[in-house]
């Protein structure tokens, strides 16, 4: 899957990942290949990604938005 994580200042992450999880309104949930589309709003929490070759690498973020489509995780975030 490819995830790109951006913010109103730079771009935090942009690459292959075999896990995302993320803080959603609703609770946190994880996005694994072949995730069913979805649009959502994220709350203040950390993102935690699983790379390709599996490190790990968490975000703190305020709030933001995902999308995930056709194996592809976008996420516009504000970082606290």
């Amino acid at each position: 899957m490819k995830l790109e994580i951006i913010t109103p200042e730079k771009r935090l992450f942009d690459g292959k990942v075999k896990l995302v999880q993320v803080p959603g309104a609703q609770g946190s949930f994880e996005i694994l290949k072949n995730h069913a589309p979805i649009i959502s709003t994220l709350v203040a929490g950390t993102i935690k990604v699983i790379t390709e070759s599996d490190q790990q690498q968490l975000i703190n973020i305020a709030s933001g938005i995902i999308e995930v489509k056709a194996n592809t995780i976008s996420i516009l975030a504000v970082t606290s």
